[in-house]
Parts: structure tokens; sequence; C-alpha cells
């Protein structure tokens, strides 16, 4: 990347060219859902496609694109030298399974103390460290927040409408159509709030570059669609 560039990018997001990896951090795939909307099975079928194309790249050497989400967990829970489930207890939404554990697992409110504070800070850096290497999907934990910056990146959020998202996860989960409400709009809650504590304000629609509407357009719809952002965007090129 030439001078003139990190000058640019600097003057227009903040960024200082201080990546772990190279003066052009990414290319990173990053996926915030709604509850019901399976983000797991887009980013499976993203991380195989674009892998492909980056084989068949003539100017990129091959890499293959991987997408985490229960990795960042483990990853933190190393750094911190603590059991996985502690790292879990402040993701209620990625961690919790049933109703009955959502509900039981925090008030009417999230107040972070300072272990939940320090979990949070080396996610941020998990979360960083992953999207400045490149070539990843990240599921969740407001990697749309803390990797903003990035310029070689594409911020996705699936959503859908209330009801739909209820009747989803009673078919899938076996639940009455209260303990699905209940579920669905426990997660969303929890979701919201650490991406509040993380950003510092509610999240945005203008934090995503693209937003869909789950309901109405399937996988494939959506896998197409950002793979042909993605190609579009340049991402099987280098930088000069």
């Amino acid at each position: 990347m030439s001078k003139q560039k990190n000058k640019y990018l600097a003057s227009k997001t903040g960024y200082k060219g201080t990546s772990y990896f190279s003066d052009y951090p990414g290319p990173v795939i990053m996926i915030s859902r709604e509850c019901g909307c399976s983000a797991k099975r887009i980013a499976t079928k993203l991380s195989k496609i674009l892998s492909g194309y980056s084989y068949l790249s003539e100017t990129k050497t091959d890499v293959e694109w991987r997408w985490v989400s229960k990795e960042v967990v483990n990853s933190v829970a190393q750094e911190l030298k603590v059991d996985p489930k502690q790292i879990k207890e402040v993701f209620a939404s990625e961690a919790k399974t049933s109703l009955y554990d959502v509900s039981t697992a925090f008030s009417t409110e999230k107040v972070y103390d300072e272990s939940d504070q320090e979990v949070i800070d080396a996610v941020k850096k998990v979360v960083r460290h992953i999207a400045e290497k490149g070539n990843s999907i990240i599921v969740g934990c407001a990697a749309e927040i803390i990797a903003r910056d990035i310029p070689h990146k594409l911020s996705v959020k699936l959503q859908a409408p209330l009801e739909w998202r209820i009747y989803r996860i009673m078919q899938i989960s076996n639940m009455s159509y209260y303990d699905a409400r209940e579920y669905v709009l426990e997660i969303d809650r929890q979701r919201e709030l650490f991406i509040e504590h993380v950003a510092g304000r509610k999240a945005l629609n203008t934090d995503y570059d693209i937003i869909f509407n789950y309901s109405t357009l399937s996988d494939d719809h959506i896998v197409d669609a950002i793979v042909r952002v993605v190609r579009a965007k340049h991402f099987f090129e280098e930088e000069e």
C-alpha cells in the first residue's frame, strides 16, 4: 500500500496502518443476526465458495476462507487462562440453549462488572486479530463494531419479522408459541445489550453494509448476493 493510501485511510477511518499482518488488513466478512436467522449456515456456504474463488485467483496466493463463532470464545478463554464456560456467561445469547437458561441467566438488565470487562476487552482483541488477519467470516461477537474501521471488510445483518422468527424457533426447537416468543425476545435483548456495551450506543442500520430479510430470501440468494459484492469490492486481488 502506498503512503498516500495510508494517509487517506488514516484520515477517513482512524486506521493507522498498525495491523498485525499487513498495511492492508482483511478481507473480512462480519455477519450479525436476529434470533431465528441462521447465520452459521450462510457462513459455512460462504467459506466454501470464497475459498474456491481464492484458489482460482491469478493475483493472490491460494487461501482458505474460514468462519468463526465459538472459536472466538475458546481463543479468549486460552488468553485469560480460564474455563470457556466463564467466557460464555458474558455471551448469554451465544451460550444458552434453552429458554430456562436464558431467562435465569440475567435479570431485566445485564450489568457488566470488572471481570466481565476483562473478558470483553479480550474478545475485542481476538476479534480484531482475526479480522485483520483476513480471509475470515466472523459470526456475531459485535464484530461489525469492533472491526468497523478495517478498510477491506463487508458487514452483513440478517433480520426477519418477529412473528416469522417465533414460528421458526417453534419448528426447530419444539417450543410453544409463548416460550418461543420469550426466547426470541430475550436472545435479541442480550445481543443488543452486548453491542451497546461494546459500542457505547445501540446498534444502527448504518453499522452494516447490507441488511437481508431472511424471511423472504433463501440461503443461496443471500450467499450469491454477498459473493457478488465481495467480488465487486475486489476481495481476491492484492492491493498495490
